[in-house]
């Protein structure tokens, strides 16, 4: 089993050579000891050893066997290959000197070839010569088809003509062609003149081919033969075009025509001129209308011509139709900016905005049945710019705020001479004053935001926010028109006639616009009329109220006069006069609409307990005994109750009324211990706190029995107790001005030392 010395030295080189099979041989060797450990591990199982033995050595020689054959089928592979290589070299040999035999063949020929050199040339010269030969007669017949072209042109046989002028045009760009590759440009001027004639009948027949595609629009509808043969001959030229500069060898004169280009030109400006480059336009509103008629109606119809008949009679890629609808969506575009260059009225604008914006994508138009779906202006953009329809709505805007104010000013002049009409102003169906004011400007605001709802809600928008502005500025002149009224009043109480009912008249037209400002508004949700017009609306109210208590202070202030006065303390029937001249007011008020109504009873009573008031504490009645202050506590006490049954039975609550000011004054005077004046006055000047030092002075002048150190422990109180009106305090006192006591001079009267 193991190896001798010998067999170890010999295969040591083996060894060193192959480091693998050395490798191999132990893994070899370990795995069969380990075989061989597992087979033969009890002394029993070496009885098969020999069976062992016989079965590996066969095995081995198979093994062998199996090698020795691969490795002789690979050495006869190889022993086959080196002979082919061997072979494959003699002749590549062989083929290097047939080649070098050639080369010095060639070499003793190269003088031969420049003879045959001069034969090539001599040979394309005769070429050439006879190229010429073959092509003079048609030189010589050029003007001769010159002549049958122009009358072919001249018959409208445009096919015909094309063909033949096309054939010269070939002669004339092969003759230039070769002169070109030749370099001889000296020569190309002589043909040019020689074929002159050429330009001159291209022109004519692309002044014929202009004129068709100008008038193509009439001619599908008549006879659309000329103008497909236009197309046909544009086309034959655009594939010459074409094949031209794709060769980009040589360009002949004229070329490429672009005559396609020209077509697209052509019928362009046939569409602009004929409908919008109208010499005299009239801009104002129905001239201007007619004018947008007209092109609507010529422009349904004309796409409908294109749609249905000029796109049978072109190629699919000249997309007619899109270039045709692209270039009267261009034209519009471009003329209704033109128009809004000129000084339109508010009709011109409003009629521009309604055509671009609603008319022309409506089915009256881009949108019309007929049109559907092939044309589609959607996609080249809106007719106007956004910029230019706002540049567009505020001119507008202003046109129409002009016109409005124009308005409002006859009807603010027509309602101011009614007021001097010699007659009661009208009443509704319930007998309340009123006008046909409110209804004259509202109509006229609700007209003007209607129209521009037809356009967009931008315009409505600035419609609407001009109207309040223009009502607002319309209040402010009927504020200041019935300001001039009053004070032709009060120069003459005679005029107007019927004063007090037209003030009453104001009053319930000032109500009714206030109730109907809201309905201006599109937008139901966004109703609220804004802060400066509610204010506008108040001023006017305000001062309609101002003139109609000014005229009553008139009829009352006789009579407030004479209080307080010794008369009056012992009985007279002055607060009765008042209460007739107050009830007869009433009565006019009662021709004003609710609330109003009721606020002009409200101010009448709180004039009448600030006149009462006034009259009491200016004129002051100091009472000079106790019996005289009794006396002057029953008169008020009287009058007090008189005048707040008067305003309770026409309809205002006593929690309403500013007459409880007299009774709590009345307080004051009827109190018997002068000590606790102090407290009453503090429980006074917190309910009233507009109350001054100089008002509560005079009361207590007027009680009459007030020492100086009460009055001082009064007034002390009253500034330990400083007031703050509250919110919606009406105040009483602070209206009133009571006259300055004269302050003690401590010098005698006389002059000075």
């Amino acid at each position: 089993m193991g190896m001798s010395a010998e067999d170890e030295r010999a295969a040591s080189p083996r060894d060193e050579e192959w480091p693998e099979a050395e490798k191999a041989e132990k893994l070899a060797r370990g795995a069969a000891l380990k075989w061989a450990s597992g087979v033969f591990y009890r002394p029993e199982k070496l009885q098969g050893l020999g069976h062992y033995r016989r079965r590996e050595t066969q095995r081995n020689s198979s093994i062998q066997s199996r090698l020795k054959s691969t490795v002789q089928s690979y050495l006869e592979g190889v022993s086959t290959g080196l002979e082919q290589l061997r072979s494959a070299a003699q002749e590549v040999q062989s083929v290097c000197q047939d080649l070098e035999a050639t080369r010095w063949a060639l070499l003793d020929s190269a003088d031969h070839f420049q003879g045959l050199q001069q034969m090539r040339e001599l040979m394309e010269e005769h070429v050439q010569l006879a190229s010429v030969v073959q092509v003079l007669p048609q030189i010589f017949s050029v003007h001769e088809v010159f002549s049958h072209i122009l009358q072919l042109l001249h018959g409208q046989h445009l096919l015909e003509a094309h063909v033949e002028l096309m054939m010269v045009e070939q002669l004339r760009d092969d003759i230039l062609s070769q002169l070109h590759l030749r370099g001889l440009s000296n020569a190309q001027a002589t043909v040019l003149s020689y074929f002159s004639g050429l330009q001159e009948l291209n022109e004519s027949l692309a002044k014929q081919l202009w004129d068709i595609v100008g008038s193509s629009l009439q001619l599908v509808r008549e006879d659309p033969v000329l103008f497909v043969t236009a197309v046909r001959i544009i086309e034959r030229e655009e594939k010459i075009d074409d094949t031209l500069l794709l060769e980009a060898a040589f360009l002949p004169p004229g070329r490429p025509k672009g005559w396609r280009q020209k077509f697209y030109q052509v019928l362009q400006d046939t569409i602009t001129g004929a409908h919008f480059h109208a010499p005299c336009m009239d801009a104002e509103g129905p001239g201007l209308a007619r004018h947008l008629a007209a092109l609507q109606k010529d422009i349904v119809s004309e796409l409908c011509v294109v749609k249905d008949l000029m796109v049978q009679c072109v190629p699919a890629h000249y997309n007619i139709l899109s270039v045709c609808t692209a270039t009267y969506h261009q034209a519009l575009t471009s003329h209704l900016q033109e128009i809004l260059q000129e000084d339109l009225d508010k009709q011109g604008l409003f009629l521009i905005l309604e055509w671009a914006l609603r008319v022309y994508h409506s089915p009256e138009m881009m949108g019309h049945p007929d049109l559907l779906p092939e044309v589609d202006v959607s996609a080249l953009g809106p007719l106007m710019s956004s910029e230019l329809v706002d540049q567009t709505e505020r001119r507008y805007v202003m046109k129409v705020k002009a016109s409005v104010f124009e308005w409002m000013q006859r009807t603010l002049e027509v309602e101011f001479k009614e007021w001097f009409r010699e007659e009661e102003p009208e009443t509704d169906h319930q007998g309340f004053f009123q006008s046909a004011l409110p209804a004259i400007v509202m109509q006229m605001l609700n007209e003007n935001i209607q129209v521009a709802s037809l356009i967009t809600d931008s315009l409505q928008q600035k419609i609407y926010n001009m109207a309040l502005e223009e009502l607002e500025a319309f209040l402010g002149r009927l504020r200041e028109a019935l300001v001039q009224c009053g004070k032709e009043h009060q120069q003459d109480r005679a005029v107007p006639k019927y004063y007090i009912s037209y003030l009453l008249a104001v009053l319930n037209n000032n109500l009714a616009l206030s109730n109907s400002v809201s309905s201006l508004h599109y937008n139901t949700a966004c109703r609220e009329v804004p802060t400066s017009l509610q204010a506008a609306l108040d001023r006017m109210q305000k001062k309609a109220t101002q003139l109609l208590l000014e005229e009553l202070l008139l009829d009352l202030q006789p009579l407030c006069l004479q209080l307080p006065s010794r008369k009056w303390l012992s009985g007279s029937q002055l607060v009765g006069s008042m209460c007739e001249v107050i009830d007869k007011y009433a009565k006019d008020f009662s021709r004003v609409r609710k609330p109003v109504c009721t606020l002009l009873l409200a101010e009448t009573e709180l004039l009448v307990a600030s006149q009462y008031l006034r009259a009491l504490l200016q004129r002051k009645m100091v009472c000079k005994s106790r019996e005289e202050r009794g006396q002057l506590c029953q008169r008020l006490l009287q009058d007090a109750t008189q005048l707040r049954e008067l305003f309770r039975g026409l309809g205002l609550d006593r929690s309403q009324q500013s007459l409880e000011a007299v009774f709590a004054l009345r307080e004051l005077i009827c109190l018997k211990d002068p000590a606790l004046l102090s407290l009453e006055v503090v429980g006074f000047i917190t309910k009233y706190p507009d109350v001054s030092d100089e008002h509560i002075s005079t009361l207590l002048d007027i009680r009459g029995d007030v020492s100086k150190e009460v009055r001082h422990v009064v007034l002390e109180m009253m500034a330990q107790h400083p007031q703050v009106l509250p919110e919606g305090y009406r105040p009483i006192f602070s209206t009133i001005l009571v006259p300055v006591p004269e302050l003690p001079f401590c010098l005698r009267k006389g002059k000075c030392a």
